[in-house]
């Protein structure tokens, strides 16, 4: 009886210990999907404007901070006028920031100023938010970096989107050093994510890769292509990520909702 009572209490000691390192597990370790994707305005490679199928792809992904690029707000007839920002984070019941890097005024008095750029949604509440223009050349269109400040379950997570010029490396090479030197090498817990518009050797990948990981090449299968949608040969969209995030796993989900494919990864974030 007295060996039976001693194991007994043995096991009362041992219990709290277990249970207790639950939660002090959950706090070190928070799980996180993301995704970034140029939506081509919301149309697709058969010619369709199509926002729902677009929402419907980010909830299957589980993402739960969407950076996107090449989205309108009240832009023009192309996306009937829609504010795309805001319709998907109605529909996705999700916080979301926009920046505007191309803001014109309306065609008629009244109506609201007509915009184009990036968006980020999520499912945790945005704390802050800022647009910084990037350099832009006389022939060039404007580009930003839009960085929102994301509290997950108690941790601060810096959440970079941008979407680099297409069709002039220098350009591109200077935007990606402005990038790296907006970001800089603070503390917190930094994704980056956009349409980079270079491949993974190019000079201004380069640059921000020597200072932030390409999630894909660590836990990604195969190639990565984004672009084409419908015939992919080249890997221009990226989720760069800082030591304080552990990728697991990157996904590029085939289709046609945009010219780009998306890109999925989850992260450990601590």
């Amino acid at each position: 009886m007295r060996k039976l009572l001693t194991v007994f209490v043995g096991l009362l000691m041992v219990v709290p210990t277990v249970a207790a390192a639950r939660p002090d597990d959950g706090l070190r370790d928070r799980p996180l999907t993301v995704m970034t994707y140029n939506i081509h305005h919301g149309a697709g490679t058969d010619g369709v404007l199509d926002l729902e199928r677009i929402a419907v792809l980010i909830e299957q992904s589980g993402a739960d901070v969407v950076g996107l690029q090449e989205v309108d707000r009240h832009w023009s007839e192309r996306s009937n006028w829609v504010d795309q920002p805001a319709w998907f984070a109605n529909r996705l019941g999700m916080h979301y920031a926009y920046a505007a890097n191309l803001d014109l005024p309306p065609l008629n008095t009244g109506e609201p100023r007509r915009q184009y750029g990036t968006a980020v949604l999520s499912k945790y509440p945005i704390q802050d938010f800022k647009n910084t223009l990037l350099p832009r050349y006389p022939a060039g269109e404007q580009r930003g970096l839009g960085v929102a400040t994301i509290i997950v379950k108690g941790t601060e997570l810096r959440f970079a989107n941008t979407h680099l010029t297409h069709n002039n490396n220098a350009e591109r090479l200077e935007q990606a050093q402005k990038v790296v030197e907006l970001l800089g090498k603070s503390h917190p817990a930094t994704l980056l994510v956009g349409d980079l518009n270079a491949t993974a050797d190019a000079p201004e990948i380069k640059t921000m890769t020597s200072v932030y990981d390409d999630t894909w090449t660590e836990v990604g299968v195969g190639p990565g292509y984004t672009i084409e949608a419908d015939n992919p040969t080249k890997r221009i969209d990226y989720l760069l990520h800082s030591r304080q995030l552990r990728p697991t796993k990157a996904a590029v989900p085939m289709t046609p909702a945009s010219d780009h494919l998306p890109v999925v990864a989850s992260f450990v974030l601590s």
